[in-house]
Order: structure tokens, then C-alpha cells, then sequence
């Protein structure tokens, strides 16, 4: 069997969250080396609830609840796009913030990634739909099914782009973040 001194593969889990008003993907991965497996994946469903600070309310305890549970190393999360509709994106904002305020409220370090990084970094393409990120996911993770919610498929694929890039793309304040992002998706901004 070799050295005794042998060491055991590090590991480390992450949890991937994408960004939802009305849903919210989440996934959780374990990486033992360069290994990947996954350990659950789902959605919070948010519709059901009658105002947005209620919606708020529910991201921060479910997101709080994950983080109690699996213990993650790291939270990785897709950073929200530029839209045409100002309200949306600041309602999409605020559900983000949220749920970076959970995991940091219990220490964990935060990384963002743009939707273009994440799609490439799980399928080789930056303009992939859903449904191939979705496929690719099912692949590489061993996903029997893929879910009818891709939101959940979505937040795998930002678990595993944290992992592919080591969080070496952590940004260290939103500027960072958004910055990258126009850099990364010239003319999606009208209007500035």
C-alpha cells in the first residue's frame, strides 16, 4: 500500500447558489482531490410567499439551514445579470445579498461568478443553454435525472466552476464582480 505517511485526499465542500426571487437553486458538492461528487441539490420555492421582505426572510433561513447542515468550505454564487427591468434586478440583488449575509454570518468565505464563467467553465461554452449545462452536470456528476427546475442544475454547475477555478476568481467587493461581468458580456447594459 506505499508510505504510511501517505496523505488522505483534502476535503472540502461547496455550496452553490443561484439566485432567485420566486426560485432559488441551490447545490452542494464534495471534492475529495480533484474528485467531485454531489451531495444534494435542490430549490427553494419563494412564490408562495406574499411579500418580498417574507421571500428575504425565507432565503436567509433555508440558505442558514444548508449551511448548518453540510458545513460547507466555501459559498459560491451566480452573479446577477444586467437586465432591462430595474426592479427585478434589485429585487434579484437584494435575494443575493441575502444569501451572502447567511454564509457570512457564519464565517464562510463568498465567491461570485459571472453566468458566461460558469457556463464555460462546466461546459466549454459561455453561451450554453440550461438544458446543456444541465446535461453536462448529469455527466459529471452522476445525476440519474435531470430535475424539471433548472435553477437547481444551475447552482451545481456554479458549486463545480468554484471547484474548477480553485476560487481563484473570488472577488473582493461587488465592483470587482461587475466589472468583470460587463467585461465578460459587452452591450447587455443599455442605457449607462
Amino acid at each position: 500500500m506505499g508510505k504510511e505517511e501517505k496523505k488522505e485526499a483534502k476535503e472540502k465542500i461547496i455550496l452553490g447558489i443561484d439566485p432567485g426571487t420566486n426560485i432559488m437553486g441551490y447545490g452542494v458538492i464534495l471534492i475529495t482531490g480533484k474528485n467531485h461528487s454531489l451531495l444534494q441539490y435542490g430549490v427553494i420555492h419563494l412564490k408562495k410567499y406574499s411579500t418580498h421582505e417574507l421571500k428575504l426572510k425565507k432565503i436567509f433561513e433555508r440558505i442558514t439551514g444548508l449551511i448548518d447542515e453540510f458545513h460547507p468550505d466555501s459559498v459560491a454564487l451566480e452573479a446577477p445579470f444586467y437586465g432591462e427591468n430595474v426592479q427585478s434586478m434589485l429585487k434579484l440583488g437584494r435575494a443575493q445579498g441575502v444569501a451572502m449575509a447567511a454564509a457570512l454570518a457564519r464565517d464562510i468565505p463568498i465567491s461570485e461568478y459571472s453566468p458566461k464563467k460558469v457556463k464555460q467553465s462546466v461546459t466549454g461554452n459561455g453561451n450554453a443553454s440550461k438544458i446543456q449545462v444541465a446535461e453536462m452536470l448529469k455527466t459529471l456528476l452522476k445525476i440519474e435525472e435531470i430535475p424539471k427546475l433548472l435553477d437547481a442544475t444551475d447552482a451545481l454547475a456554479v458549486a463545480l466552476c468554484h471547484h474548477f477555478h480553485d476560487g481563484r476568481l473570488q472577488t473582493r467587493g461587488r465592483t470587482a464582480g461587475w466589472k468583470s461581468f460587463l467585461e465578460e458580456n459587452p452591450g447587455r447594459v443599455k442605457g449607462l
